[in-house]
């Protein structure tokens, strides 16, 4: 697999960070667990319940030791998660995240979760406005 980096860039390899001072173009020769710095959440953004669960899968990834712990707590969060936010589509795709997770796609569950974003804020607002309202 071909990862083309900006200077700059970090990349998260097996839960080492890696920091390329220029353009840099990186093939991974085995397998290996990575995220793009793209792709990386910081602790001040898991402001969200969905944010909170894409933290805990991102944990899962770049920490192998920690990873158990990970993604037992992504399917306690999830299933709390869901049980909230009743019958919607949010539901329906963190229930396809949780599928991912439990084929060890973590990162296919990331990109899944990520998409859920925008209807999160959607359905936020909403309910923020439902109680301004009340």
């Amino acid at each position: 697999m071909l990862l083309k980096l900006r200077a700059g860039e970090k990349l998260y390899i097996n839960g080492a960070v890696i920091k390329v001072e220029r353009k840099a173009t990186i093939e991974l020769m085995n397998d290996a667990t990575f995220l793009l710095e793209a792709h990386v959440l910081q602790p001040s953004d898991a402001s969200t319940p969905l944010r909170q669960l894409y933290f805990v899968l991102q944990t899962q990834l770049m920490d192998r030791d920690g990873a158990p712990v990970a993604k037992q707590m992504f399917q306690s969060m999830l299933l709390a998660t869901c049980a909230v936010l009743g019958q919607s589509a949010l539901t329906d795709g963190l229930r396809v995240a949780g599928v991912l997770v439990e084929g060890n796609r973590a990162f296919e569950a990331m990109k899944t979760i990520r998409g859920l974003f925008p209807l999160e804020a959607e359905m936020l607002k909403d309910k923020a406005a439902e109680n301004a309202a009340a």
